[in-house]
């Protein structure tokens, strides 16, 4: 018999790394209609988004679909942002289809509809809340079979491919959440460089800035074996379980390509070393932050989003005002890692030295303040909107942006530091201005 472990406080003891299959070359989402046909796909649901029907990407995959007879039926209605409405609208289009694979072709909202789809067309008794997260919604295990799904990113940003994650705006509640399990992960993620050259340049940075968080929050979250409570079945270890030994290699990996090609990537569309190594660090991002998690600058950016009020981002083709999630996650970085910063200071200063920073004489107890310096010079050299107050929002949405923060547990409970609602306010107030 093995003896029962003994916990301190009921803390996990255990991490599971679960990813997508990934493929990765230049013109490499030709070989989807071979995958379709190897998978004895009937009838196949491309999801896309209006803006994106129209360029290379989804005519690369048209092409494919075509070329070897795929039966498939078009939904490019996904909205950049989605809420649970355009959610449902996708579910029901599904459900009408009675599909038996599914291709995403887009960026995370367009690959995180196509997860949701799949997820209710194939549980299709379900009530939407059921596998929303918990506390807006009941968390459940996913226990049904899901169909295969082939996701073929065209930004460098959420690393969706890879993650059994898909978040949307629950317009009643003004709040973003999401859906969090390993059952959704797409079956493969078809990773092609040359749809990355497609992307304007604000997209470029936007989703940079995505990964970068990715990168420093699921690297400076709260250790696997310090989250509790430690599940009594594995079906319900979270898909972000805190930092891991397998989660910090991908994490820090992802850090050095964007600080080496981040700014290239953005600067000079024809760079296409630079556009294909982000591409690359979007995937090894997503395979760090889709088993570790994120933390505060995800937990903060949804409300940021779901506030929105009348922004409009450059480059984005949208008809209503909108917060792009990459940018919504920055703004607060630098409050955030100066506040995390006590419960692993070693970590955020190797953070600080890969972003550029020069760390030889530095004192450990500063390296909050350093890495914080180090990404408000980042994002100015970038041009990035300076601060909350540049979008939109003043002290006066300080409480608004702290209530819509608090449903984020899944998140926020994964800040190596705990947080109070005052601790909140503070980090909103000190975001409103970065330079």
């Amino acid at each position: 018999l093995v003896p029962e472990r003994p916990t301190l406080g009921n803390t996990d003891y255990a991490f599971e790394m679960a990813i997508s299959n990934i493929r990765y070359g230049e013109g490499v989402t030709k070989e989807i209609g071979m995958d379709l046909q190897n998978l004895g796909a009937k009838r196949v649901c491309l999801m896309t988004d209006k803006n994106l029907s129209q360029l290379p990407p989804v005519n690369a995959v048209l092409n494919s679909l075509a070329k070897y007879h795929i039966n498939f039926q078009m939904y490019d209605n996904v909205r950049v942002e989605p809420t649970d409405q355009s959610f449902l609208d996708a579910i029901t289009f599904a459900k009408k289809g009675e599909f038996d694979a599914y291709v995403a072709v887009g960026g995370g909202s367009v690959i995180d509809t196509c997860k949701a789809t799949n997820l209710y067309s194939s549980s299709p008794m379900s009530d939407f809340l059921d596998y929303v997260n918990a506390p807006i919604g009941k968390g459940k295990p996913v226990t049904v079979p899901l169909k295969p799904l082939i996701a073929v990113p065209t930004t460098s940003g959420t690393g969706s491919e890879t993650t059994g994650v898909a978040i949307f705006d629950f317009k009643e509640l003004k709040v973003k959440t999401g859906i969090a399990s390993r059952a959704i992960k797409p079956t493969l993620g078809i990773i092609d460089p040359l749809h990355t050259l497609s992307m304007p340049e604000r997209i470029v940075a936007n989703s940079g800035f995505d990964v970068l968080c990715h990168a420093l929050e699921s690297y400076t979250a709260l250790p696997y074996n310090m989250r509790s409570p430690c599940p009594s079945n594995p079906i319900n270890r979270p898909a972000y379980q805190g930092s891991n030994p397998i989660s910090d290699v991908w994490a820090l990996h992802a850090l050095r390509i964007v600080a080496k090609y981040l700014k290239r990537a953005i600067r000079n569309p024809e760079d296409r070393e630079a556009r294909a190594n982000m591409h690359l660090a979007s995937a090894f991002a997503g395979i760090g932050f889709g088993n570790a998690g994120v933390h505060l600058c995800h937990g903060m950016s949804y409300p940021i989003s779901g506030l929105v009020k009348t922004y409009k981002p450059k480059d984005y083709n949208v008809d209503h005002s909108l917060v792009p999630h990459g940018l919504s996650v920055v703004l607060t970085s630098p409050a955030v890692f100066a506040f995390t910063a006590q419960m692993h200071p070693e970590r955020h200063l190797e953070a600080a030295e890969i972003l550029g920073a020069d760390i030889r004489t530095a004192r450990i107890k500063d390296a909050g303040l350093i890495l914080a310096d180090t990404l408000r010079k980042f994002l100015f050299d970038l041009n990035v909107d300076d601060g909350l107050a540049a979008i939109g929002y003043s002290k006066a949405d300080i409480p608004a942006l702290v209530k819509g923060t608090l449903p984020q547990e899944r998140v926020t409970k994964l800040s190596p530091r705990p947080q109070t609602e005052e601790d909140l306010s503070a980090l909103f107030e000190a975001s409103l201005k970065l330079y």
